[in-house]
Parts: structure tokens; C-alpha cells; sequence
């Protein structure tokens, strides 16, 4: 069943409401590259939006009534919202659950060093990603150190006009001969993405590290940083790039970190632009490190979504077990758009496009569905019917052909805490590169199919 292009349907004003709603979106995604940027960004907007923090609800004892706005921020890392809907939370929650972290390059507890008066950072690359694209491209430095006096100090260096930047390099083509016999996967190895961050001695003594000394001295300048407190920061290096308008006809958008902060912001839109309370309460889940399996206790694997909503179904006098039985869970991740470039790896009949829709995926996963959630029939049927009432444009895929490889999300994560699950979100080319693409309308379908299941 082959889905048209949407743009070909959307009348003028549902198409400049989706121009509007992409440039708000390009506006957060060039601003927040880290998780906990994103948390930070998204408190704000949530208690501009009438939202209290949960221990402040628990402390005033707080009985909680239909229309009631509650978030919780784990660890600064992830963002559990609430809404409480008319219905008794017994009847189940509506769940959207995205993820806020990208793939990156993290820098190491004891990364700074000089090799023939050049100033390194070395790193540890995050989440699937092809090494070779990380070099030779612009890099912001973003996240935090704890000093030695407790004091945390935010570091974001390469965004604003006039900042320094940073860089991988690789080698010229002229002395390239063996590296180009090389496979894809060795052109780069891991210990070569080094970050080059500086080549000024420190002074004119003969003496060797000067250079990395005056790395150090501008660091403790500027942050009151030592080396030792590289042990205790969270460093890394981002794309120093700014989210575009892709396209002579601006249809798409070039960003770092869609994957999957596209899905992030249009679910936290939808929940914060529901008209009137909702029947079924709507929560809102954004977490950290989907891109390394949802590990840690900022991941979904862990158990603080689940406590959260036994929290609330405290305060609400419900049994949590039942609560859980008949919620609904979106995975809001997004998923592999067919390249024509590369359609060997496709399997067109079963592929998203850029242009028609959020994607339905009924399950992910690898080759035979290795780590897939796999969601039932009745699931599927429910959600169609959600969409077509709603007149969302969607459409329906798999990462690719099935021997290819693929890929998983929150889902399974989810669905083990006994909540129906599917998954639905974004089409996206060039998925884990430091510059991915999304259709505008597909952005804002999805921002509508969210809303929508809010609704029901």
C-alpha cells in the first residue's frame, strides 16, 4: 500500500502551519545538543506551561484532580510529564516515549595531551556511528565539570559567533594509498578521533607538554578547571553546525542529533498543546541512552519511569499494576527513510519516504526481529484508526531488508513493564551522521499523530 506524497494534499494554511512548526523545531534542535540541554529547555517551557515539579506536589500533599500538570527530571538526564486526564488512572495511561541522546563523541576521563606540539582531547565515541564522517568537520565542546571545591561549571564552547572551534583531522588524499585499501569500518579507527584543541606553547622554554599547558591554563582561567577535574566532567563533541532549511524548496531539515530529538520536541509539543484536560492521563517520557541500549539508571531499562508512575498512582489511591495492564505506550523513535541512492538495501514495498507521513513501525529489531518489541494486531488496527479519524498522514516501513542489519528503540524497554506498545515516528536520511534529514511535513505529522493519540 503506497502512500502519495503529502505535500501534493496539504491545503495552504495546514502548510504554513507546518513551515511555523519547523522553525520553532529548528530553533531547539541548533540550540540543545545534550541530553541535558534538552532537559533543562524543556522544565523551562513545561512551567511556563503551568507545570510543578512532583517532590513539590508530594511535600504539599497534593491530591491530584483531572488537569493537573506534573514533571519529574531524573538525574538532569531525563524527563518523565504528566497530565491527569478526566478518566480514573486505573483505566490506563497514554504514553509517548522518546529519547533525548545522539550519537557523539564523548571525551575521556584523562584526555588531554600534546604529540609533536599539537594540543589533543582524546575521545570515546557514543552510540552506531561511521568514524570516518566525525573528521574533518566543525566540533563543538559541550557539558559540565565538578570542580574540586563541589562547584559545577557549564562549559559550551563553539556555538556563539566569534567562538573557537575544534576538529578530527584525517589525511590528505596525496598519502592516502593505504588508508583508501582499507574497509569503511578502518579508515578511521577510534584512537585516531582525537580532538585537536590547540598549538601554542605556553612559553618559549624548552620544555616539552607546553602546549598542553596552555590548554590547561586557558581551561583554569576560564573554569577554574585542573586536569584531575576532567575525572569528574562530562565532556563532548558535537557538530558545531546550526540546523538549515535543506532544498530550493525548503522542504527538509539538515541537523545534528535527530535521531532522536525530532521525536523529543514534537511529543513534548503535543502534551503541551492539548486543548482542554484529556480523558486518559498523558504522560510524557524523554530519556537518556537509547544510542547505547538504554542502560544506567537514566535509561529506560532502568526502573525510574516505573516509579514515577507508582508516585502518582499513590497520590491518585490506584492500583499501579492495573494502571500499567491497560496503558498504551508510542515509542516515538525515529526510523530509516528509503535512499534511492542506496535502495539495494531497501525493501521499497516496505519503506518510509521523506514527504508522506510519521512512520508506523510495527515492529524493529534485527534480521529475525532480535530485539524487536513486535506489537499486536489490535494495537496496529487502534492506532490507523486513531490517525485516519484525525486525517494524520502517516505511512508504514521497517528499517530496511531484512538481512541488512537494523535496529532497535525504548519499546521493548516499555513493553516489559507490561504497557501495549508500538512504535511511531520520523523518517530520517543519514540516520547516526553529524548532519541528519527530515521532511518538514513528516515532522509536523508526527507532532499531529502525537496530539491526536493524546485525544483518545
Amino acid at each position: 500500500m503506497e502512500r502519495i506524497n503529502a505535500w501534493n494534499i496539504y491545503d495552504l494554511e495546514t502548510q504554513k502551519a507546518c513551515s511555523s512548526f519547523a522553525e520553532d523545531y529548528r530553533n531547539f534542535i541548533s540550540d540543545n545538543k545534550t541530553e541535558r540541554e534538552c532537559v533543562d529547555a524543556f522544565v523551562n517551557e513545561a512551567e511556563d506551561h503551568g507545570y510543578v515539579e512532583l517532590e513539590r506536589a508530594i511535600q504539599e500533599k497534593r491530591t491530584l484532580k483531572p488537569g493537573d500538570k506534573i514533571y519529574c527530571a531524573w538525574m538532569n538526564k531525563s524527563l518523565v510529564l504528566f497530565e491527569i486526564g478526566t478518566e480514573p488512572m486505573e483505566n490506563g495511561l497514554n504514553i509517548l516515549g522518546a529519547h533525548i541522546d545522539s550519537p557523539r563523541l564523548d571525551i575521556k576521563q584523562n584526555p588531554l595531551f600534546e604529540k609533536a606540539g599539537f594540543g589533543y582531547l582524546d575521545t570515546h565515541y557514543y552510540g552506531g556511528i561511521k568514524k570516518y564522517q566525525w573528521t574533518t568537520i566543525p566540533l563543538a565542546l559541550h557539558g559540565l565539570v565538578v570542580l574540586r571545591s563541589g562547584e559545577t561549571v557549564s562549559i559550551r564552547i563553539g556555538e556563539d559567533p566569534g567562538d573557537p572551534q575544534f576538529t578530527v583531522g584525517d589525511l590528505l588524499p596525496h598519502l592516502a594509498a593505504d588508508q583508501a585499501k582499507k574497509t569503511m569500518g578502518d579508515i578511521v579507527s577510534a584512537e585516531q578521533l582525537n580532538v585537536f584543541i590547540g598549538s601554542r606553547p605556553f612559553s618559549q622554554d624548552e620544555e616539552s607538554d607546553r602546549v598542553k599547558l596552555t590548554i590547561l591554563d586557558l581551561l583554569h582561567e576560564k573554569y577554574g578547571m585542573v586536569e584531575e577535574d576532567f575525572l569528574s566532567a562530562e565532556l563532548m563533541a558535537v557538530p558545531a553546525v546550526k540546523a538549515v532549511d535543506i532544498g530550493l524548496d525548503r522542504s527538509a531539515i539538515g541537523a545534528y542529533g535527530q535521531d532522536d530529538r525530532v521525536c523529543s520536541y514534537a511529543c513534548l509539543k503535543a502534551l503541551l498543546d492539548l486543548e482542554g484536560t484529556p480523558a486518559r492521563t498523558a504522560v510524557c517520557v524523554l530519556a537518556d541512552k537509547e544510542e547505547i541500549g538504554s542502560v544506567g539508571n537514566t535509561g529506560l531499562n532502568s526502573d525510574f519511569l516505573l516509579h514515577y508512575v507508582e508516585d502518582l498512582a499513590e497520590m491518585a489511591g490506584a492500583n499501579v499494576r492495573k494502571v500499567l495492564r491497560n496503558s498504551i505506550c508510542l515509542s516515538s523513535d525515529v526510523g530509516a527513510a528509503f535512499d534511492p541512492t542506496f535502495a539495494d538495501v531497501y525493501e521499497k514495498n516496505n519503506s518510509c519516504f521523506l514527504g508522506r507521513g510519521v512512520g508506523l513501525f510495527k515492529y524493529t529489531g534485527a534480521r529475525g526481529k532480535s530485539g524487536s518489541n513486535d506489537a499486536s494486531a489490535e494495537l496496529m488496527a487502534k492506532v490507523v484508526g486513531m490517525m485516519d479519524q484525525d486525517r494524520v498522514h502517516w505511512q508504514t516501513g521497517e528499517l530496511g531488508a531484512v538481512d541488512m542489519g537494523g535496529g532497535g528503540t525504548v519499546a521493548l524497554f516499555v513493553a516489559g513493564k507490561d504497557v501495549n506498545v508500538v512504535d511511531l515516528g520520523v523518517p530520517v536520511l543519514s540516520m547516526h551522521s553529524p548532519f541528519e534529514i527530515t521532511s518538514k511535513l513528516d515532522v509536523y505529522s508526527a507532532y499531529c499523530a502525537y496530539k491526536a493519540f493524546y485525544k483518545n
